[in-house]
């Protein structure tokens, strides 16, 4: 299974995380497909997350781990992915009405 989960780099207790898209089976610092973000706790503003390629692996399946998946809600990716999907069924179910004469 393809995860999306946060991989430690940066000198000791001076934390820096990466978001990487990884194989489950992986140690967590070892092998991944690709990194999509940054995320630095000890920064207000420290979280660099790209958009589009988030939402492409989300959309091949990738699973988010508890932890970056509170970062993708802070930075609001999931929210749109929420609104496009209800946007996208009140379209399909809406019927047109016609006109009496």
């Amino acid at each position: 299974m393809v995860r999306i989960r946060l991989r430690r780099v940066g000198r000791k207790k001076t934390p820096l995380y990466r978001i990487v898209v990884a194989d489950s089976r992986s140690p967590r610092d070892g092998r991944f497909i690709e990194t999509i973000g940054q995320y630095n706790p000890r920064l207000e503003g420290g979280l660099n997350v790209e958009i589009d390629r988030a939402n492409h692996w989300l959309d091949m399946g990738a699973q988010p781990s508890d932890t970056v998946r509170s970062l993708l809600r802070r930075a609001g990716v999931l929210k749109a992915r929420h609104t496009a999907r209800v946007a996208a069924k009140k379209a399909a179910g809406a019927v047109p009405v016609r006109e009496s004469k």
